[in-house]
Order: C-alpha cells, then sequence, then structure tokens
C-alpha cells in the first residue's frame, strides 16, 4: 500500500493510469500474491484506486481538498441547545472535555469488552449479520427485569423494549404520545439534549425550577395546571446537570399532581448504577401505570456499544414496537445487546461499578477543592455521578468563558444550554473525570479571566 502510494504522490502513476496487475506486483515488490490482493482492496476501499472488473486496478480521481474551516470546534455557532454535543463530538484528541457527557476511556471496562466482543465473534453468524427481534434479546431483557425486581418494580421481559439507545427510546416515546404544539414539562436547568429533540417534535418546552430535592412542586402543580402538558421528562437520581436526587415527599406529590391531571411521566434512569445505594423512582412508587422508564448502558459501559430500553405498560410497548419497526426496521443491534448481556453477566461489571463509585467519588472532592480556588462553587455535592453543577465567581458569563475555553482546545458546558428560562448564565456544568489533563485549570484560570 505504502508503495502505491508513494507512485500516486510522486506522480508516477497519475489519474486513471493503470496499476501493475495482481502478479506482476507481487513479483516486482517480492510479496505474495494475496498481500497485493488485500493492499488492492484496502486502496480501494479507501477511494484511491478503483477497479474494474476484468480490466484491473486503476487509479482514482484526486479527493477533494480538505478544507480546514470544517475540521474542529465552531467558535462562531450560537450557543444553543446543541452547542455543547456538537462541540464535545467533534473535538480532537487532544481537547480538555470538562463539558462533555462521558467518562475517559481509561474509566471504562475496556478488558470486559474485549472479553465480550471475542465471545461475540465467536456466536452463530445471524448475531454477527441478521436483524434483531423486535423486542430484543430476550436474556437481556429477563436480566434486566431481575435488576429491576432488586428495586421491587415488577415487570416481566414483555414489558421491557431494548432500543438502540437512550435518546433513541425517548425519540420513539415523543412519537408515540406527542403531536405538534403539545406542551411538555422539563427540569430546569435540565439535559440539553432533551430540549433539542423536544424542539424536534415540534412541542413547547415549559421548565420548572430544580431544588436538591427535585422540582419545586408549587411551580410543578402550577405549570401542569396553567400548560396542561403532555409529559414531564425528568432524572430521578443524579440528575443531569445537577446532580440533584429525588426525595421521597418530591417524589409522592409529583406523583400525586401527574395523576389528578393525566400527566405522563419519562423517568431517564441513565445514571442509576452511579448512585451509591438506592433512591426514590418515581417507575417503582407508580408501578409503571403512568410513568415510562429508559435507561441505557452509555456512561457505565460504552458509548460505542449502543443498547437503550424502555419500561412502560404492555400496551405502549406493543405500540412503541410498531414505531420502532417503522423507524428503523428493529431495534438494537443483536451485536451491541450480546455485548452488554456478556459484560452484565460475568461479575466483573458490578466490580466495576464498585471502583468507579469510589474512584468518583474521591475525584470530585479533589476537582471541587481545585475548582474552589478559582472560585468556581458547586451549587450541590451530588451522592454520586461525575457531574458538578458550579457557580462562577463574580456572576461571571458562563458561555463567553466557554467561548473563551474553546480558543484553547478546551469544550466546557455553560449553564443556559442547560435552562430553558435561560436563568442560568452564571452557571458551568463541570466533568469530574475530565477534568485531569494537566493543562486543563490553566485553561480555565485563563478562560475566566478573558471573561472577566
Amino acid at each position: 500500500m505504502g508503495a502505491i502510494r508513494a507512485r500516486i504522490d510522486n506522480r508516477a502513476l497519475a489519474t486513471g493510469d493503470r496499476l501493475p496487475s495482481i502478479r506482476a506486483c507481487a513479483a516486482a515488490l517480492a510479496v505474495s500474491p494475496s498481500t497485493v490482493v488485500e493492499a488492492y482492496d484496502r486502496l480501494a476501499a479507501e477511494g484511491l484506486i478503483r477497479a474494474r472488473r476484468g480490466s484491473g486496478f486503476y487509479v482514482a480521481a484526486a479527493a477533494p481538498p480538505m478544507v480546514l474551516a470544517e475540521i474542529g470546534p465552531r467558535l462562531d455557532r450560537e450557543l444553543d441547545p446543541y452547542w455543547v454535543s456538537r462541540q464535545s463530538l467533534d473535538a480532537g484528541a487532544t481537547a480538555a472535555m470538562p463539558g462533555c457527557g462521558w467518562l475517559p476511556a481509561d474509566w471504562m471496562p475496556n478488558d470486559a469488552m474485549r472479553r465480550a466482543l471475542r465471545k461475540v465473534a465467536r456466536s452463530n453468524s445471524a448475531t454477527l449479520t441478521d436483524y434483531g427481534s423486535t423486542r430484543g434479546p430476550v436474556a437481556l431483557r429477563a436480566l434486566l427485569a431481575k435488576r429491576f425486581a432488586a428495586e421491587a418494580l415488577d415487570v416481566g421481559a414483555d414489558r421491557i423494549l431494548l432500543t438502540g439507545s437512550g435518546t433513541q427510546a425517548i425519540d420513539l416515546i415523543c412519537r408515540f404520545l406527542l403531536r405538534p404544539d403539545d406542551t411538555v414539562l422539563v427540569d430546569d436547568p435540565c439535559y440539553f439534549n432533551f430540549q433539542a429533540l423536544l424542539r424536534a417534535h415540534l412541542a413547547k418546552l415549559v421548565g420548572v425550577p430544580l431544588t436538591p430535592a427535585g422540582p419545586d412542586v408549587e411551580r410543578f402543580a402550577s405549570a401542569v395546571r396553567e400548560h396542561r402538558p403532555r409529559l414531564y421528562i425528568t432524572n430521578s437520581a443524579l440528575q443531569n446537570p445537577t446532580g440533584a436526587t429525588l426525595t421521597p415527599q418530591i417524589a409522592h406529590r409529583v406523583l400525586s399532581i401527574a395523576a389528578a391531571h393525566g400527566l405522563t411521566i419519562v423517568e431517564d434512569d441513565i445514571f442509576a448504577d452511579f448512585e451509591p445505594g438506592p433512591s426514590p423512582r418515581l417507575s417503582v412508587l407508580d408501578g409503571l401505570s403512568t410513568v415510562i422508564r429508559i435507561g441505557s448502558f452509555s456512561k457505565t459501559l460504552s458509548a460505542s456499544v449502543r443498547c437503550g430500553y424502555i419500561a412502560a405498560r404492555s400496551d405502549w410497548i406493543e405500540a412503541l414496537i410498531d414505531l420502532q419497526v417503522a423507524t428503523s426496521f428493529g431495534g438494537v443491534s443483536p451485536v451491541s445487546a450480546e455485548i452488554v448481556l456478556q459484560t452484565l453477566s460475568d461479575g466483573t461489571y458490578r466490580k466495576h461499578l464498585e471502583n468507579l463509585r469510589l474512584r468518583l467519588e474521591r475525584t470530585r472532592v479533589e476537582v471541587a477543592e481545585k475548582l474552589g480556588g478559582l472560585g468556581i462553587v458547586p451549587w450541590l455535592m451530588p451522592r454520586g455521578g461525575f457531574y458538578l453543577w458550579c457557580t462562577l465567581p463574580d456572576g461571571r458569563d458562563a458561555a463567553a468563558v466557554a467561548r473563551a475555553a474553546l480558543a484553547g482546545n478546551m469544550v466546557l458546558a455553560p449553564g443556559n444550554v442547560f435552562s430553558v428560562s435561560q436563568s442560568a448564565a452564571s452557571f458551568m456544568r463541570f466533568n469530574v473525570a475530565q477534568m485531569g489533563k494537566p493543562r486543563t485549570y490553566d485553561t480555565l484560570r485563563r478562560a475566566l479571566a478573558s471573561a472577566s
């Protein structure tokens, strides 16, 4: 491959020229013909050469030059709910990522994932090639049902639908329950992609102020009476971005208000496994009557192996299956589902979580102390997870700080991307696990000074 590239680069081979035959190239380079076949196939896959049936291989037309303006973070992009996602996903390997929503690769159970991958690679061919079943593999759904039973949530595998991701789970629910201009309640602040997804469904968003114990119930009740929302979407435990956890008293009042007004609640439980111990769940208290529970494994296992789930009443699951078939012809990838099943089943996942919780507990304290030295103060100290929701010193504008940091190759998550009411201008969400790069605090210090 290197020899062919070199000949193209130095113009010994030009666009449209025929490459040496496989046998001639093998003889010239003193390699086997099979090696040349593989090299030509790989170069063709890259688009550098192209094959003509019965004629041989030819140099393809030169690719258009890469436009550098399209690479890397966009400094001029509006700070909307898509901002942090796009900056984080497009950032290069050298970027510092305190604003992103996932753990560093070396914090994840990579050895367990590799073992699972090897097992899946040796499995039957259908797992590697076929569409999955409409509900997802029964073995993984049964395992999830056992995990729910440990929380006193009685739900059979038939009431669990596996999806391509947690985001897809919410998307399916929105397709099922919402119509354009329907109102949806969210916490204020809330996960920014809730807002982005709901706007894509043309919903009207109403934010309910969040307290350390859950939503402000008086404001919640007032919003339900005034706006007659169709859905309320929330994290009961370790809420994103604040880390707040619902108390039993607030949970009961929220359910009572919802029941009185026919409000359906979507409980996104993606951070459940980061909790050191159980806390109230709306889905458990309600028994999945008017609460839908969703989750995924992107935070604890892998954001690359996408697998989410929905737990809900039986008739809703049936309707959601039809929607999933219509929109993606099946749900979760059988390969992804099998990798998750293998990893959850061999005992290493439990040990991984135990170590992860301890590591995060130490890191939260260390990061909070270092941020305190910059005048950045956590709104509360969460009981688990990897987020700190913090106020910036002297009311500094978080958006200005984030822009200044981005110029220094660091992605931050400014408060107002999480806030429907745009009332979090001086707040910032920090991912404590992503604060380990040596230059992080120096870059942050300069960004704060630039925004003062």
